[in-house]
């Protein structure tokens, strides 16, 4: 069983527009809603390279109500999301269906009170003592300590569970001090950590700040990853159009499925970048084609670094 863990829970609205013009009117061709926040995400993907997992974090109010409905209909996930008195946010996706380019807008989420984050705590304990490996992923929601992630890392750490970080800014520099297995930040998150935008020496930098492993997400160029055993590019065989969102979360859930089977580093890699690849050509935000998928994962280029 692998758990994720998605304290900021949201529901995912995509809308796709012939055209988005600033000040102007627009006709919504397509919505498309699905229970989303970046651990939610990569428990589907999971659940899809047939992982059992639990996806757990805080869901409230309406919007809540709908992600925990939605997820229900969601195979192979188990559903260990807390209430919460504050309602959930939603984000909104809106895809320019001319340029191919998404605009988006993230809500900033519920505020999560002391006595809902300790009881949060005694539930993630709970769990952690019956999974194989933790991913703790996206942003923290109000009133969630900004230590969050650095306490949730030493918990799974002290019952010998690895962790993948997936999260930014302050609470990512907090939390690679806790010594995660891997964290997964993009150029951007990977830049404010560290203060260098060369991606190379950046990646390098962050392991030593306590990561076992760091591998950095360069949108199109796929990803850098620095460990114990060497470090490694990992590229897609050509440039891909289409819609990134969530390719970033596929490509957590691949390092964290062939973490769990006990791939070495170039098959993680490869996972991740052909899942990111398939998720970025899917036709729906956030999905992928198992057949996609399985063309990209050959022609993946894996070399030193």
């Amino acid at each position: 069983m692998i758990l994720t863990v998605t304290l900021n829970t949201a529901l995912d609205v995509t809308y796709r527009v012939p055209r988005l013009l600033p000040h102007a009117s627009h006709r919504v061709t397509t919505v498309t809603e699905r229970p989303g926040g970046k651990g939610l995400n990569v428990a589907r993907v999971l659940a899809a390279l047939g992982h059992k997992v639990t996806a757990t974090g805080f869901a409230g109010g309406p919007v809540g109500s709908v992600v925990r409905t939605m997820l229900a209909a969601s195979p192979g996930v188990v559903d260990a999301l807390l209430p919460c008195e504050g309602v959930s946010r939603r984000t909104l996706a809106v895809v320019d269906e001319a340029s191919g380019d998404t605009t988006q807008f993230n809500e900033p989420g519920p505020h999560i009170t002391p006595a809902e984050w300790s009881l949060f705590l005694t539930h993630y304990q709970e769990l952690v003592a019956q999974v194989r490996a933790v991913a703790l992923c996206g942003s923290l929601p109000p009133g969630v300590p900004v230590g969050a992630y650095a306490v949730l890392v030493r918990v799974a750490r002290a019952a010998g569970v690895p962790v993948l970080l997936d999260t930014s800014g302050e609470a990512l520099r907090r939390g690679i001090a806790a010594r995660p297995e891997i964290i997964k930040p993009n150029a951007a998150e990977l830049a404010e950590l560290t203060g260098s935008r060369d991606p190379l020496p950046a990646t390098r930098d962050a392991r030593r700040r306590g990561a076992h492993a760091v591998v950095t997400s360069l949108g199109p160029g796929g990803l850098l990853a620095a460990t114990a055993e060497g470090t490694w590019q990992a590229a897609p065989p050509r440039p891909l159009s289409g819609n990134p969102t969530g390719a970033g979360d596929s490509a957590v859930a691949g390092l964290l499925s062939a973490l769990t089977e006990g791939l070495d580093w170039p098959s993680r890699l490869t996972r991740a970048v052909a899942l990111s690849a398939a998720t970025v050509l899917a036709p729906v935000a956030g999905e992928f084609d198992p057949r996609t998928y399985e063309e990209v994962r050959g022609s993946v280029k894996v070399t030193p670094a």
